[in-house]
């Protein structure tokens, strides 16, 4: 089992502009910003648990503006998780939306932005499926050197038999994390000591 951190900032390589405010990009190859060269997707003998993301912590209220901690208004931005084709942050009534606001989310977590959504349940990605973290703002002017548009998704990537052990935890009802993997290794070796 693997920890990993993915960082995208939009304004490297070919910068995100103000044409794409309102449209969902992808953070992993969405022709803005560091791109990877195929989409995130698990094989076979893989399990991923997303535990975190975050997006500029930006703020409501005048373009331009600045609130006490020096963010900039105007620029709303979200960080939404989509499995295969189905967005995992809905409204009530079970409606796609924008996902999780920077504001909630922020990134980078600074000493003045300690604010944070905790993402609760984890997000889990089962063996054979694609997905995704889709960026989406509006107003403003993203993505400058200066101030660029930046988003992170943390997981965990199981592979082999950790991955048929997270499969294994899934169907107990255990929440899969490396502490309760560990426990189920131990827990078959010791099973396995004891009956020989």
């Amino acid at each position: 089992m693997r920890s990993q951190v993915y960082e995208w900032d939009g304004s490297r390589d070919t910068p995100i502009a103000a044409a794409q405010a309102g449209q969902s990009v992808s953070i992993f190859i969405g022709g803005f910003g560091n791109n990877i060269t195929k989409p995130a997707e698990t094989t076979a003998t893989q399990f991923v648990v997303i535990e975190d993301v975050g997006c500029d912590p930006t703020m409501y209220g005048a373009s331009g503006a600045t609130d006490t901690t020096g963010i900039v208004n105007g620029l709303r931005s979200y960080l939404q998780v989509r499995i295969n084709t189905t967005d995992y942050f809905l409204d009530p009534d079970n409606i796609g939306n924008d996902g999780i606001p920077g504001s909630a989310s922020p990134y980078p977590r600074t000493v003045a932005i300690q604010n944070t959504f905790t993402l609760y349940p984890d997000v889990y990605v089962l063996p054979g499926q694609t997905w995704d973290c889709l960026y989406k703002f509006y107003e403003g002017t993203p993505a400058t050197a200066a101030d660029p548009s930046q988003a992170f998704v943390k997981y965990t990537l199981y592979d082999g038999p950790d991955a048929l052990i997270a499969n294994k935890l899934l169907e107990m009802g255990i929440s899969v994390n490396p502490g309760n993997v560990d426990w189920y290794k131990r827990t078959l070796i010791s099973g396995a000591h004891h009956s020989a």
